[in-house]
């Protein structure tokens, strides 16, 4: 897959992920963190230090955890999450 195809697949399904219901907590830390490090790359921020903001906690940490993987595997990654959590979706409303 050519660089321009991954940007307009990955685009495709950022706009997925935006428009599906919220996802458990987990779920949304990976995708964050894939999305995070596929537009901006590496985080440079220092961990938050007040004790109050436990969800920028988590979203540094997971982000974090990314240090050192490439945009377009960051991006392949984020296409393949969101695909996984619209499949789960969607079997979940067709068995209801």
């Amino acid at each position: 897959m050519s660089a321009a195809d991954l940007q307009e697949e990955f685009d495709k399904y950022v706009k997925i992920g935006n428009n599906l219901p919220p996802q458990g907590a987990d779920d949304m830390l990976v995708a964050y963190a894939y999305f995070k490090q596929a537009t901006v790359g590496d985080l440079e921020d220092p961990r938050p230090t007040e004790s109050s903001n436990v969800v920028q906690t988590f979203k540094h940490d997971a982000w974090n955890r990314l240090q050192g993987m490439p945009k377009t595997e960051a991006m392949q990654r984020y296409i393949q999450t969101i695909k996984e959590l619209k499949a789960k979706l969607d079997k979940e409303e067709s068995a209801s």
